[in-house]
């Protein structure tokens, strides 16, 4: 036997105000949590059912509104946004903080040989296109052909930035060295990115009007959106690639770390942790995730078609601009 839904409870509608950062940092906090990825499988089966339920209109007798609120962080955590499928455990941002700290931790610590070098950002690359592909528009698909090209090609520009530059900067101060890792990063994700939503860009993603009405597709709200993922990536490994080597360069030169090498790295995991765990949810929030397009932006086809339907009554587009 089912209840009914609480009266003016809304499961969908965002608890905090997204059209604020601050707003939109409470919710990315709320679904980045990294203690999600401990749920079980179940418990995140059931979230979804009884998130489902609750649109419907029903939900178990008893459940309150802080069991609904529960079922929905979980289910944001762990079930795409456009296709409400399972989103596997590596790419979820939920996943950034314990996946990121760790490959970051080790590209900052093992930065001074080349095969160190290759081997990490490759790594890193690997974790990068996973999280890219689950956290595209998964209204645009893409083939197993593309995603190899986009893995190749950004690993490649990955391991071209950070060897060149590792080379380059030998006789450079050190500090300089330490910061190669974050310029390796910046430029895959400049390439890793829209290689991987490349579909998007080709044949555009779905845009609605303010009650999620299809209107058609637009390229270049494809190329916003990714546009934007690309800037929330760069700012959401910049403080701690960047502020993490001068620590460890000031540290280094106590003699007590000089007598602990052994774990300069996982000291360098655990701080990466420490900036990921804000910069995870901070950077997510640097845009709205239904990022919107002026109608004058959008193709001249397509704002024709908006026009000779709806006259002017839709000024603004929105679309879903993945993670």
């Amino acid at each position: 036997k089912m209840a009914t839904v609480p009266l003016g409870f809304n499961i969908d509608a965002p608890r905090w105000d997204q059209s604020t950062f601050l707003g939109r940092l409470k919710h990315f906090l709320n679904i980045t949590d990294p203690r999600t990825v401990l749920v079980p499988e179940e418990e995140l089966d059931r979230a979804k059912a009884l998130v489902e339920g609750c649109r419907a209109g029903l939900v178990p007798p008893g459940s309150s509104r802080e069991q609904l609120l529960y079922a929905k962080k979980l289910y944001d955590s762990a079930f795409h946004p456009d296709s409400g499928e399972k989103m596997n455990l590596i790419g979820r941002m939920s996943f950034q903080v314990p996946g990121g700290m760790a490959l970051t931790g080790c590209m900052l610590q093992f930065y001074r040989t080349v095969p160190a070098v290759v081997f990490w950002q490759w790594m890193n690359q690997s974790f990068n296109a996973i999280v890219n592909y689950t956290n595209r528009n998964a209204a645009s698909p893409i083939s197993l052909r593309q995603i190899g090209v986009a893995y190749v090609t950004a690993t490649g520009a990955a391991l071209a930035t950070a060897v060149g530059l590792n080379l380059y900067t030998k006789r450079a101060p050190p500090l300089l060295a330490r910061w190669v890792p974050f310029a390796a990063v910046a430029a895959a994700n400049c390439v890793n990115i829209p290689m991987m939503r490349q579909q998007e860009i080709i044949n555009g993603v779905t845009v609605t009007d303010g009650d999620n009405n299809e209107l058609g597709c637009s390229r270049r709200a494809a190329v916003k959106g990714i546009a934007q993922v690309v800037v929330s990536r760069i700012t959401m490994a910049a403080p701690g690639m960047l502020i993490l080597p001068i620590i460890m360069e000031r540290l280094e030169k106590f003699p007590f770390m000089q007598r602990i090498q052994v774990l300069h790295g996982p000291l360098q995991v655990l701080l990466c942790g420490g900036f990921l765990l804000f910069m995870v949810p901070a950077a997510c929030a640097l845009f709205p995730q239904r990022c919107s397009l002026a109608l004058a932006d959008l193709e001249l086809e397509l704002r024709d078609s908006i026009v000779a339907k709806h006259g002017d009554k839709v000024q603004y587009v929105y679309f879903n601009k993945g993670l």
